[in-house]
């Protein structure tokens, strides 16, 4: 479904990726992992076309998107959650969701849907975006991305700042996506909860893929960890 081969990307003079390769099958979930600073941001931004590379192929569900715009790559099928939520904060949450919307009572996701997997948002509908708490943003920012009816999702971060309870929902949430079908490219440092819900990893250094692997690959490989993930 989503291969990447040879991306190189950055940001003006500085490159970041240095010829990044994976791939993801349709109905896959699986993560970025690594160090900060190591390009997992680089990498969701590049595939969303907030950054082209400058080398490299992208190539999603057959379409080569190496070089669209974010508009045209989300109309493919793509959902961003971007690191931060990025929701439209002086918005209610009602039309954060509605503007995001993209298909038509026949869509598996809908308003009624999206508040079916998150019914804290069904009771704060009428609320500004600024108004929320971190993890209700964060819900509300995978509900917005729900409402394009994506094929796949990217996540930035899923639950980083967010109250355990909350986080815990989360996790659960994506859980379910996966259990409907929807390919999942995520980061995160939770290792054991992304070791639970992902068949497949990626862990990055320096702007490449420098092992890709299963969850019991990872678990057993203490070493491996502390080479990649340990701060």
């Amino acid at each position: 479904m989503l291969e990447l081969d040879g991306v190189h990307s950055g940001y003006s003079n500085s490159e970041v990726l240095f010829g990044l390769s994976l791939s993801l099958d349709r109905g896959q979930v699986a993560t970025l992992m690594g160090r900060n600073g190591m390009g997992k941001t680089t990498t969701l931004r590049t595939i969303m076309g907030s950054l082209h590379a400058s080398r490299g192929r992208i190539v999603f569900d057959g379409i080569d998107i190496t070089l669209l715009p974010s508009h045209k790559i989300a109309r493919f099928g793509i959902g961003y959650v971007p690191e931060g939520r990025k929701i439209f904060p002086n918005l209610r949450v009602r039309e954060n969701l509605e503007m995001a919307a993209r298909g038509d009572h026949r869509s598996r996701w809908t308003i009624q849907t999206v508040l079916k997997l998150f019914p804290r948002l069904g009771e704060r509908l009428a609320r500004p975006g600024f108004q929320l708490s971190g993890g209700e943003q964060q819900m509300l920012a995978i509900g917005r991305a729900l409402m394009l009816n994506p094929k796949l999702l990217l996540l930035d971060e899923a639950t980083e700042g967010i109250a355990p309870v909350i986080r815990d929902e989360i996790w659960t949430t994506l859980s379910e996506l996966k259990s409907a079908g929807i390919s999942i490219l995520v980061v995160d440092k939770e290792v054991e909860e992304l070791c639970k819900l992902a068949e497949k990893h990626h862990l990055i250094e320096k702007g490449v893929v420098a092992w890709t692997g299963t969850s019991v690959d990872l678990q057993a490989d203490v070493e491996l960890q502390e080479k990649y993930l340990a701060l």
